[in-house]
């Protein structure tokens, strides 16, 4: 296959800011998140905004036994044509919008294989198509794993603690379902333009759900009234929902006084349930 570099002038592929785009073109570091991605030969990859096609090859390098891609650009579409011949069909590419997109409908057949998502994701819709992928109604979803380059900000955000600046509704809605740990960080200059911030690997395995969990548009609605208000008391930031908290934050052994980034994952799921009865 030809150099990525030559791959993205022959197309004429200058990122486009409305689509979020910076092409990673360092296929040391793409092999680096293929790998963390865990056995690629036994699964199907499920990549959204492969660009030129960096991580793709990485992922088809490093034995994927079958890519399916979605991009909305049209003109990487065509670029991509010389990494789906090379590996003899294992890569197939859709022209489309993500967010948009009934995912399982489009990878069709699964022969019994694991799903991961693998992507180094648009910064334009990278947020949205996590929460996306981590609201869905029914869990265990449908994929084993997410492994996904974000914003380092948007990263920390996801892993971030109680009690830090950095935790909030994201932190909750990702952690509430799942393990989550940032890998590791990715340059600026590894991708074309250079963004104006370094980014990072996020990778996030489902668990389990408890038999006791709370509904899942249950616990998002009761997070975003308490993160929408970050700043208020509990007591204030509630009453969103239409009903009195102080009963519900008694019966769920929360101080009526505490604010949103004090509460653990576990608190938040005790005050789910009490908004569930």
């Amino acid at each position: 296959m030809p150099p990525l570099r030559d791959v993205i002038n022959e197309y004429e592929l200058q990122a486009k800011k409305s689509l979020g785009q910076n092409f990673l073109t360092d296929l040391n570091l793409t092999s680096k998140i293929a790998r963390s991605a865990g056995d690629l030969e036994n699964s199907i990859i499920y990549e959204v905004g492969p660009g030129p096609g960096a991580l793709t090859r990485g992922l088809l390098m490093n034995g994927a036994s079958r890519v399916v891609a979605v991009e909305m650009d049209h003109r990487c579409i065509t670029a991509l044509s010389n990494v789906s011949e090379s590996y003899y069909g294992a890569l197939t590419v859709h022209e489309g919008d993500a967010m948009k997109i009934d995912e399982l409908s489009l990878i069709g057949e699964t022969n019994g294989k694991d799903i991961h998502i693998v992507a180094n994701l648009p910064y334009n819709v990278g947020t949205a198509l996590l929460v996306k992928w981590m609201t869905c109604e029914k869990w265990k979803p449908w994929f084993k794993s997410l492994t996904l380059m974000f914003q380092k900000e948007v990263g920390e955000r996801i892993v971030a603690i109680p009690k830090t600046k950095a935790y909030g509704r994201l932190s909750v809605l990702c952690q509430y379902r799942a393990d989550c740990k940032i890998l590791f960080d990715i340059p600026r200059q590894a991708f074309i333009p250079p963004p104006k911030v370094t980014s990072c690997i996020v990778q996030i395995t489902p668990r389990d759900e408890d038999e006791n969990a709370p509904a899942q548009k249950t616990i998002e609605r009761v997070v975003s009234a308490a993160f929408n208000q970050r700043r208020k008391m509990l007591r204030a930031s509630l009453k969103g929902l239409g009903v009195d908290p102080l009963p519900k934050l008694n019966a769920s052994s929360i101080k009526e006084t505490a604010r949103a980034e004090e509460l653990s994952i576990d608190d938040f799921c005790r005050l789910a349930l009490e908004y569930q009865k």
